[in-house]
């Protein structure tokens, strides 16, 4: 395949996931150059420019929301399409936060790889897309901080539910449930710096007059 266009930037911090997007992408004669949260990506943008963004949302040290923020409030990478992935932020909210922000298109997880390449092929091919004026970074603070809270309060009923299931399991059963919820803490934790984070910076916000 001759490719006429900049690589596809994967951005994702789950290495299993990272590697069958980057693997399943290249399969289909794309280049791919990968970051592991938006920091990372950020980084890579300046040295590379990606003709697509492929983007998770919950990550650590700057997530997707924050990342497709950035990008969108600078004049040369604004107009670089994204597609946001996510197994968390799945609500009707959450998907009209993140075409707020400027996103092409949002998919959940698992992905379907079809209709994920079809994707993929359809932004690359039309035309430059009209996009919404970026968030002020208050606005974008504050819808930001609404979407955080109301995972948090999802996330602390997901595991208090666990918790009684696991009292009352088999025990073949247990490892399995044990893992998921093992991972339902790590992500209230991530949930939790996040929300952390946004609340001092909306704290410290100059005041409007």
């Amino acid at each position: 395949m001759n490719i006429p266009y900049g690589p596809l930037l994967v951005v994702e911090d789950v290495p299993n996931i990272l590697d069958l997007l980057t693997v399943t992408l290249r399969f289909k004669g794309y280049p791919v150059i990968t970051a592991k949260n938006g920091k990372e990506a950020l980084e890579i943008i300046v040295k590379e420019r990606p003709a697509l963004i492929i983007t998770d949302i919950l990550m650590p040290i700057m997530d997707g929301y924050a990342f497709v923020q950035k990008l969108r409030t600078n004049v040369k990478t604004h107009d670089i399409p994204v597609i946001f992935l996510s197994a968390t932020y799945v609500t009707p909210e959450d998907k009209t936060f993140a075409l707020s922000l400027g996103a092409s298109r949002f998919i959940e997880k698992p992905i379907d790889t079809e209709d994920f390449l079809l994707t993929i092929a359809e932004l690359l091919t039309q035309g430059p897309s009209t996009l919404p004026q970026p968030l002020e970074d208050k606005v974008f603070y504050i819808g930001y901080q609404e979407r955080l809270e109301t995972k948090l309060r999802h996330k602390n009923t997901q595991i208090t539910r666990t918790e009684r299931l696991l009292k009352t399991l088999p025990k073949d059963q247990v490892p399995g449930f044990e893992q998921l919820l093992k991972q339902a803490n790590q992500d209230r934790e991530q949930i939790r710096s996040e929300l952390d984070q946004i609340q001092r910076i909306l704290k410290n916000a100059p005041k409007e007059k």
